[in-house]
């Protein structure tokens, strides 16, 4: 039977929305939106995109890592911001992050996150190999 492992964050939305920071079902992890907040809940580097964007993808990395998985197995991610303007920061942001292995992504911009501080929400998608799985 194929086991189902999840990671959380300690986010205060994970318990009262009912989600977790990610899930490893087989090969396939998906990581839900994943916003710029600080160990206690507040937002991290408010008003700066790419520090925001920055430490997402951290955020991100250190849920996958304990499901088997690295950054270089991230095939796709979704970048929503609230001020597509700032594209290039968000951009330079991910881009660093995976230098040598980008995944596929999309940046689209919305008209609001669940706190107004945060500028930028992340989701990722990524898929184990073989050897991977087995470990």
């Amino acid at each position: 039977m194929e086991q189902t492992k999840r990671t959380f964050s300690g986010a205060p939305w994970e318990k009262v929305v009912g989600y977790c920071r990610a899930i490893r079902k087989g090969n396939t992890i998906a990581v839900t939106g994943t916003t710029s907040i600080n160990e206690d809940g507040s937002v991290f580097s408010i008003g700066n995109p790419y520090e925001q964007a920055k430490r997402c993808l951290t955020i991100i990395e250190k849920a996958i890592l304990p499901l088997g998985a690295t950054r270089k197995d991230i095939i796709r991610t979704r970048m929503f911001v609230t001020d597509i303007s700032k594209w290039q920061e968000f951009g330079r942001a991910h881009g660093e992050f995976f230098a040598g292995y980008p995944p596929a992504t999309t940046m689209v911009e919305v008209k609001a996150l669940i706190d107004s501080n945060l500028l930028i929400e992340i989701e990722a998608d990524a898929i184990l190999n073989e050897t991977q799985i087995n470990s």
